[in-house]
């Protein structure tokens, strides 16, 4: 009798379908203290700037950004489930595929628009996006979709190198037609490691790429080298320059090839000390760090905060990432799973990424800091992305 009455309360529930429970506080919580970090830290490190020209909108601008960013996120969290999967099924990923990289190719029209020699916005009206935003969100349900499809797919050889194929053309023609190595990195990253978290051959894939990684930065590093020691570096591009400068920043011969800006944020990193200076007590960003309130953001809040600061974004980071991860095994299916993992990763990697630049752990490449660094289009995209996780969660919990 008791396992009828729970049979039918079971069959209630699943007519009823999803229960519009509170989304996942810790999330939430991490979500809401990296924007206001992310919000007093751009309002700190433009204002210098903006008194000068007249133009206090870089605060507006990501403050209406992740108002759109919040709408999207509670959007996302009210949709049927079935309508998520419907977005990974074959017509519609397909779809949301082409139409990403579509937008790229729109930044060879009128359309795009240039910023200091880099071609990486479209502006239609009032708005203006980076193409590069949305292959990142469209490659993560592409792959999640890919895989959840045809579970068994993916580990046969073709399965494996159609995704593969996918990830590897989406980041080129965001590198070729943007020429943004850091959101190819990223797309590829995504890509590349929700594929080798799907497939079983998890030992050869790790070889395959530790070479590919290997010989590639040995490539760069010997054509660097090489045209140093026969006096071309002028000849160079910019992007093996950038390799002697991490090599040797302080060389006065790399002053204007990207050395200014990594010794500048390396003189903030160091002068915050544990402390800080205070907010909005901090000199670097007094326009001798480029892009400040962007891609090196980091250095004015170990500035301005010193190690607890530097450490509390860090923490908060590191706990969506977890929380990402903790949603991904607990997900009522293998696409849900993925989503999650997707997500997880790009938080990771684009963190990852933008703290080595920062300390000169890697050669300087622009990439934001997620939920902090000035950019209307990242936030408003890492947002929508963190809606499908929370998503996935409502859905584990019935």
């Amino acid at each position: 009798m008791e396992e009828a009455v729970k049979t039918k309360k079971h069959r209630r529930r699943r007519r009823a379908g999803d229960p519009v429970v509170l989304p996942d506080l810790v999330i939430l919580g991490a979500l809401f203290g990296l924007m206001i970090i992310g919000a007093v830290m751009i309002y700190s490190t433009t204002s210098y700037t903006s008194d000068l020209n007249n133009q206090s909108q870089f605060l507006k601008k990501q403050l209406l950004a992740e108002f759109l960013g919040l709408v999207a996120i509670a959007g996302i969290y009210l949709l049927p489930y079935n309508t998520i999967k419907w977005v990974g099924g074959r017509p519609m990923r397909l779809i949301l595929l082409f139409g990403s990289l579509l937008s790229v190719f729109l930044l060879k029209t009128p359309l795009g628009k240039t910023v200091k020699g880099a071609t990486r916005w479209i502006v239609i009206g009032p708005m203006q996006v980076q193409p590069a935003e949305i292959v990142k969100i469209a490659i993560l349900i592409y792959i999640a979709g890919f895989i959840a499809e045809k579970k068994e797919f993916i580990n046969t050889r073709t399965g494996f190198f159609h995704a593969l194929a996918v990830t590897g053309l989406s980041a080129g023609l965001v590198y070729k037609i943007s020429n943004n190595l850091s959101s190819a990195l990223i797309i590829g990253g995504i890509g590349v490691l929700m594929i080798f978290a799907s497939t079983k051959d998890w030992a050869k894939q790790i070889i395959g790429y530790a070479l590919i990684i290997v010989l590639g930065v040995w490539f760069m590093i010997s054509k660097a080298h090489s045209a140093q020691a026969a006096g071309q570096v002028d000849t160079l591009k910019f992007r093996y320059k950038r390799i002697l400068v991490w090599e040797d920043p302080t060389n006065p011969d790399f002053y204007y090839e990207g050395a200014f800006q990594t010794l500048q944020g390396l003189y903030a990193i160091g002068s915050g000390g544990v402390f800080g200076k205070g907010i909005g007590k901090g000199i670097q960003k007094l326009d001798k760090i480029p892009e400040v309130h962007n891609d090196m953001i980091y250095s004015a809040i170990c500035e301005e905060t010193g190690l607890i600061g530097a450490v509390v974004v860090m923490l908060l980071l590191g706990t969506m990432v977890v929380r990402c991860f903790q949603l991904a095994l607990k997900a009522r299916d293998t696409y849900g799973m993925l989503l999650c993992t997707g997500v997880m990763l790009h938080i990771a990697i684009q963190t990852i990424l933008n703290v080595m630049v920062v300390t000169n752990t890697m050669p300087n490449t622009g990439v934001s800091l997620p939920f902090i660094s000035y950019g209307g289009s990242s936030a408003l995209f890492l947002m929508a992305e963190v809606g499908l996780v929370l998503r996935v969660g409502r859905y584990s919990s019935r």
